[in-house]
């Protein structure tokens, strides 16, 4: 409940205010001493303080910066009276939400409670955001137990405070997006914008317009001036990820600005500066662009500061476990399921992966587990491992699931009856089902995600966190065409 203390040495306002107040849900204190409601404010962490500018023992403005001092979140509005209102604005440049004139009207009263009340909360909810965004990125949530990983936080660690450009290489998948905004939220630069660029999806005529900015009747379409995403990025940090799609004409107009921090917005005469911080990011071998022309060998080097390599997850495969467990927990919330375990056979199948599409690719096949999952443990028939056959064979091509059941090959049944008879027919059965089954959902599954991207491939890929070749073979594999959408 809202705590509201009303100061004032008039007792016929100290009444009215709280025959107002109260019966709109507000707890109410009244005093007429300015001391006592500073040991109110102490006392009761009061919300608000409605206090008259003018009083005996001290007058309203000392009186804000008293309780500021005492506890900085309680809101203060002024009490006026005829003639005391330019002391009234004088209390607004110390802090005070607002004032009311007497005599007080008991609707603009509400009102101005209301809306002090309402900022309240969303300052609060505001910090709260905050903490919870610098917790999601600490390096304390960032899962890897293994000692190549180890070592990656003790680079991020040393790198976040200082103001280094940073070059993330490593396979897609690894989670460089997520390392990137650790680095940005243990800085100084914490409380500034992230703002990621992807040199993948920005198609390259609109790329340097994107990027620094436009003014009104730089080029056909052009019709108001715009901000940069550099500018947007200003105090703060600039993610360019996949950089190695970066064109080169580009790539000559940011070295410009890691050097020098300056740049030109598009049709401008005007240099503008860039109080950015540069993270790059990329899985392709920029020496080896470098070496053939496709990448500027002065920007490598102004990119190249500070390097840190993201292993890939079968260089890893000790924090499987831990990463789906994470993974498991999320999306039961998520979905709204009680799944809690994922049992020793699912297990084995995920550490026997190789993992192409790395941490990416076992986020997907976990959330996709915890859709399939009809307990409150998932099973090896739930975990669904692309460009594996039916995600029962280990890279090997050895039958994972046989091994674990006990038994060798499976049989053709006897019979052919519906109902096994036997054993090893029983197990025949269950495979061709997952087989059947996975191949239906898994195909319904790339059909829905073309038709949600107006069957745009690429973007496809993107929004289910798939690799695009894989993707493509999926559709090859299942001869889906657009006439289907």
């Amino acid at each position: 409940m809202t705590k509201i203390l009303v100061l004032d040495d008039e007792e016929i306002i100290q009444t009215g205010a709280r025959r107002v107040l109260e019966p709109a849900g507000y707890w109410v204190k009244t005093t007429a001493s300015p001391k006592e409601a500073l040991e109110l404010v102490r006392t009761f962490s009061i919300d608000l303080v409605l206090s008259d500018v003018k009083m005996p023992e001290m007058d309203g403005i000392e009186l804000l910066k008293k309780v500021k001092e005492v506890s900085p979140a309680t809101e203060v509005i002024i009490i006026t009276g005829f003639g005391t209102v330019r002391g009234a604005v004088d209390a607004l440049r110390y802090g005070a939400f607002d004032y009311i004139e007497k005599p007080i009207n008991p609707d603009e009263l509400l009102r101005t409670v209301g809306r002090c009340i309402e900022r309240k909360r969303l300052l609060a909810e505001n910090v709260r955001l905050k903490r919870e965004v610098r917790s999601l990125y600490s390096l304390e949530n960032i899962i890897g137990a293994s000692a190549v990983m180890q070592k990656v936080f003790e680079l991020i660690a040393t790198v976040a405070p200082v103001d280094s450009t940073v070059l993330l290489t490593g396979e897609s998948g690894t989670g460089k997006e997520l390392v990137s905004r650790a680095i940005h939220f243990n800085s100084p630069r914490r409380e500034g914008p992230f703002v990621v660029i992807d040199c993948v999806t920005i198609p390259e005529g609109i790329m340097e317009s994107e990027l620094f900015g436009h003014v009104k009747g730089s080029f056909t379409g052009a019709v108001t001036t715009e901000k940069g995403l550099i500018e947007l990025a200003d105090g703060g940090t600039l993610f360019f990820d996949e950089i190695g799609n970066l064109p080169l004409a580009l790539q000559a107009k940011l070295l410009r600005v890691l050097q020098e921090k300056e740049y030109r917005p598009v049709g401008s005469r005007h240099i503008q500066k860039a109080d950015v911080r540069f993270i790059a990011a990329t899985n392709r071998d920029l020496q080896e662009l470098v070496a053939k022309g496709r990448f500027r060998e002065d920007f490598y080097y102004r990119l190249n500061v500070f390097p840190v390599r993201l292993p890939p997850l079968r260089e890893r495969k000790e924090d499987i476990a831990a990463l789906a467990h994470h993974f498991l927990k999320k999306y039961s919330l998520l979905t709204g399921k009680d799944v809690e375990f994922i049992s020793a056979g699912a297990m084995r199948l995920l550490i026997a992966r190789d993992w192409p599409g790395n941490v990416r690719e076992l986020e997907n096949i976990i959330h996709r587990a915890v859709i399939l999952a009809r307990s409150k443990s998932v099973g090896e028939s739930e975990i669904m491992l692309e460009g594996m056959g039916d995600g029962r064979t280990n890279p090997k091509g050895e039958d994972v699931s046989e091994a674990m059941e006990g038994g060798g090959a499976a049989e053709t049944g006897a019979d052919g009856g519906e109902i096994p008879r036997t054993l090893k027919e029983l197990r025949q059965m269950k495979k061709m089902l997952r087989m059947e089954s996975s191949g239906r959902l898994e195909r319904a599954f790339v059909l829905d995600a073309l038709k949600r991207s107006d069957w745009n491939v690429s973007r496809a890929a993107r929004d289910t966190g798939m690799e695009r070749t894989n993707l493509h073979a999926l559709i090859k594999k299942y001869g889906i065409k657009r006439e289907e959408g």
